[in-house]
């Protein structure tokens, strides 16, 4: 059996490269691949873009264990239909804005 952390790290993988790529056409959303699922994900469960809370790479191993399982949690309710995935892109994308701005 997995500790818990890799329990979560691997429901984050299955679920931004797997799960909700394949739910993205179908569904209309304006993106598909993995690396954007992650940013939306990652800046939504940070209130920010994710750069500035979590400093190691790649983000969700040096995630802090709060912020990854709002992570999944967020894209566990994107397949489920009940967290609207395009709002979360779109306020990443104007967090990303505003901080290129402040650069």
């Amino acid at each position: 059996m997995l500790p818990e952390r890799a329990r979560l790290e691997a429901r984050w993988l299955d679920l931004t490269r797997r799960d909700l790529p394949a739910l993205a056409a179908a569904r209309g959303w304006p993106v598909g691949a993995d690396h954007c699922f992650q940013r939306i994900l990652l800046d939504a469960a940070c209130g920010g873009v994710w750069y500035d809370s979590i400093a190691g790479r790649p983000a969700y191993v040096h995630a802090p264990d709060a912020i990854l399982r709002k992570a999944v949690a967020l894209g566990e309710g994107a397949v489920a239909g009940t967290v609207d995935l395009p709002a979360l892109n779109t306020r990443s994308l104007e967090w990303r804005r505003a901080r290129k701005g402040r650069a």
